[in-house]
């Protein structure tokens, strides 16, 4: 055995214990909550997280940007204080409370300290339950998305992932923008915010986790005193969304030294037998490393790029592979008959034992590292819950790393990737390049 690999296996051995450490509890409120905990008393303070499933995917087909500007409204004041106040509270209260949106969730991050945990969760209660969605607030905010939405205008990554969604998904949610439009944000009035909050906010829909210093009854209160009220149920979710994707190349035209593209096929389900087969096999072809073989053959061997990445993007309603790169307009050509070159050869041809191996020790070392706070935690918490992983995941997820064979990840590199379905979108420039479909 190499050394490298030998002093890797010494590193995952070491950080073991941190995994081991993480002890997860179901906790249930009285008034019939559910969420996830890890108890840590070793200092005065925790974290608490807060997903709705649906996210921006909920938004009506005319109003495209209602809830993500109704995220961005919900820490600008709530019941009796409007936004100064509150961000004063906040502070006052050494806590932070964070809001974020995806296409399937809304999030909302809180971290304070023991002491004031009252306090804060009496705040956050507020911005969940009584919004205030104040004019002066809205016009605000609303010109701060405006402003976004101008430069993604001009942003070459932006520009790919619209024309990427579009081409992907179709008239589904998923293809739409999910921070809306120019036109559609000006639209949006006050009473779009309400509607906008109704669709997100349902007990249906919620996942929570919890990590720090509070005991399973303290956390059963607090989950009352800030969520029993919610409504049941809000309005249905989407349905599937059809990948419709095609091999081929599409262009969109961008004045720009430097084109960027966007290439993707259909992908892996997060619950299909073979995703972890997938998954050591992206890490050998184009996951985050230089030792990848796309990085090495476009990078290293070529110098046609800084960074080529590949990942598995397995959304709640539809799963694609997908991936990145950026080169200048006379070479981006070549580096896509690279890319799919390479897709070709992994397919035809598998991968080695070696790479094998050196995949699932990179991925079983990294994975304890993610567990480095009580936020991150409660943040890899929740995305087990949604994707319903099971409260033994964190113990086992190395495990079904180390399972898989030499034999798995070549069978599902030849059923997987489809290089004559692959299909590039290239925003700039790009010599030799025309929109085409195979």
């Amino acid at each position: 055995m190499r050394p490298m690999i030998v002093s890797a296996l010494i590193w995952v051995l070491s950080l073991i214990p941190a995994l081991a450490g993480v002890q997860i509890q179901e906790v249930t409120s009285p008034r019939g909550i559910k969420a996830w905990l890890v108890e840590d008393h070793s200092i005065p303070f925790m974290a608490l997280e807060l997903s709705f499933r649906g996210g921006v995917s909920l938004d009506p087909a005319d109003k495209r940007g209602a809830i993500y500007l109704m995220t961005g409204l919900l820490e600008e004041g709530s019941a009796e204080l409007e936004a100064v106040e509150y961000a004063r509270e906040l502070e006052a209260l050494a806590a932070s409370v964070d809001y974020d949106s995806s296409d399937d969730t809304i999030s909302i991050s809180a971290r304070f300290l023991t002491e004031n945990r009252d306090q804060v969760v009496a705040l956050l209660r507020d911005t969940i339950m009584k919004p205030r969605f104040d004019p002066d607030a809205l016009e605000r905010v609303r010109g701060q998305v405006l402003s976004g939405l101008a430069g993604d205008l001009k942003d070459p990554n932006e520009i790919a992932g619209a024309a990427f969604a579009k081409m992907a998904y179709g008239d589904h949610p998923y293809g739409g923008p999910e921070k809306g439009t120019i036109e559609t944000v000006s639209a949006l009035t006050r009473d779009d915010m309400f509607d906008a909050h109704s669709r997100i906010f349902a007990r249906d829909r919620l996942f929570i986790s919890a990590v720090g210093d509070i005991t399973p009854g303290e956390l059963g209160k607090l989950l009352d005193d800030l969520l029993a009220d919610l409504p049941e149920t809000s309005v249905p979710l989407p349905g599937p969304a059809e990948v419709t994707i095609v091999g081929g190349v599409t262009v969109v035209d961008f004045e720009t030294p430097q084109s960027v593209a966007f290439f993707a096929q259909h992908g892996i389900d997060r619950h299909d037998e073979d995703f972890f087969a997938a998954y050591v096999l992206n890490q050998i072809l184009g996951g985050g490393s230089f030792e990848s073989r796309l990085m090495h053959e476009v990078r290293e061997k070529r110098g046609l790029t800084y960074g080529v990445y590949s990942y598995l993007v397995p959304k709640d309603l539809a799963s694609v592979y997908m991936g990145s790169v950026a080169s200048s307009n006379d070479r981006i050509a070549e580096a896509i008959d690279v890319i799919r070159a390479e897709w070709t050869r992994v397919a035809t041809e598998g991968v080695t034992a070696q790479e094998v191996e050196d995949a699932k020790t990179y991925l079983t070392g990294a994975y304890p590292l993610r567990f480095d706070g009580n936020g991150r935690i409660a943040r890899i918490l929740i995305h087990m819950q949604m994707d319903d992983l099971g409260l033994d995941y964190i113990v086992t997820r190395n495990d079904k790393v180390n399972a898989v064979t030499l034999e798995d990840v070549n069978r599902v590199a030849a059923e997987l990737l489809d290089p004559e379905g692959l299909h590039f979108v290239v925003v700039g420039q790009p010599a030799g390049l025309e929109t085409s479909t195979n």
